[in-house]
């Protein structure tokens, strides 16, 4: 299909505008986050070098959670620049309706949406892995690890001079299921190994009902009732996965298959997943409810009452989607339904008001 000139000309401003607002929040979200990781690092010996490279690595997940808005406001000051030259009176006389306009920018913000999501989101997930992969390496709390593979629940956990590896097929009910526990001192020699059917983890002393204890001599002893100190209860272990930004949709997916397997709640998973096929039409939706918002008010307004106006609306929809979102993971609501129903919401809003939006 060949676009019109029009159609080019409204994409150009739309591109320019958006590129213009995204340097904006870049520049805001890298002087908001540079003061957070000069605090982080104050304690260390470091160059200014390394808060601002950390800076770099986590600017582009921050702005991914914010591209709805940026779309809107860019929405917003699209239609400005089209008033106060009245390039849309123009378009008008062109036979443009304020239908057609719309439905060039919210096209254009769909298919931004897909790029986003395919292209920016992976680099912003990996930069942010990085990110975590460097900065945790000065976290002062490094005494335990936690990952999730095929072979089910991997910890390395450290209290005091002992070193506990602990591997579980699954979790479930604050329990974990066929527990396998080697236990080494500081410096790695083998003290014992632990085997029991079930360990409960509601707390930091773990509940072992029935433990098989063979130490460094090879002796076999059974204990009913034997506590375990660690670091980590269930709350712990169930929040060890919950950053989930650094991941791309291809491992979350991955991520997803491997919860399942060991009965682990992928709850925060299906979510992200649900916010990763839903956010192109997300900006489709900003993009329609701005021009809706422009079109309708009056156009002597300042533009400082525009980006006013436009930051409340923002405020408004983060928060019901927040709102659903957690309805969502607390099982509420389906998790499908939590995410897409704010968007339905105002979408539902929006076509009420396109409906005659050529009579503006």
């Amino acid at each position: 299909m060949i676009l019109q000139t029009y159609q080019i000309y409204l994409s150009k401003i739309f591109l320019t505008t958006l590129l213009k607002t995204f340097f904006i929040f870049f520049s805001l979200a890298f002087i908001l986050n540079i003061f957070e990781e000069v605090n982080f690092f104050k304690e260390f010996e470091i160059s200014i070098t390394l808060p601002i490279f950390l800076t770099f690595l986590n600017i582009p997940s921050i702005i991914f959670e914010i591209f709805p808005f940026i779309f809107l406001i860019t929405s917003q000051f699209a239609f400005i620049k089209l008033i106060e030259q009245n390039e849309i009176i123009v378009l008008k006389n062109l036979g443009l309706d304020n239908l057609k306009i719309i439905k060039i920018l919210s096209i254009l913000s769909f298919c931004l949406g897909i790029f986003i999501i395919t292209i920016y989101y992976n680099l912003a997930s990996n930069l942010k892995f990085s990110y975590l992969n460097l900065k945790n390496t000065y976290a002062k709390d490094n005494k335990y690890l936690a990952v999730i593979t095929e072979n089910g629940i991997w910890i390395k956990d450290q209290v005091n001079d002992l070193v506990n590896i602990i591997n579980a097929n699954k979790l479930e009910d604050k329990i974990l299921y066929n527990v396998d526990i080697i236990q080494f001192d500081k410096d790695f020699n083998f003290k014992s190994s632990i085997v029991t059917d079930k360990v409960l983890i509601q707390n930091k002393s773990w509940l072992i009902s029935e433990a098989i204890i063979s130490d460094d001599k090879g002796k076999l002893k059974k204990i009913n009732n034997y506590v375990l100190k660690t670091n980590l209860n269930y709350n712990d272990i169930n929040s060890l996965y919950s950053n989930l930004s650094s991941l791309n949709i291809f491992e979350l997916n991955n991520l997803r298959k491997k919860y399942d397997s060991i009965n682990y709640s992928s709850t925060e998973v299906n979510s992200a997943i649900q916010k990763l096929i839903s956010f192109p039409f997300y900006l489709m939706i900003m993009t329609i409810l701005a021009s809706i918002i422009m079109i309708n008010i009056k156009y002597n307004k300042s533009k400082i009452f525009h980006l006013i106006f436009g930051v409340l609306i923002s405020v408004i929809i983060y928060y019901l989607s927040f709102f659903f979102e957690e309805l969502g993971k607390n099982e509420r609501l389906p998790l499908s339904l939590s995410i897409w129903m704010p968007l339905i919401i105002i979408f539902l809003i929006s076509t009420i008001n396109l409906v005659k939006i050529n009579e503006k």
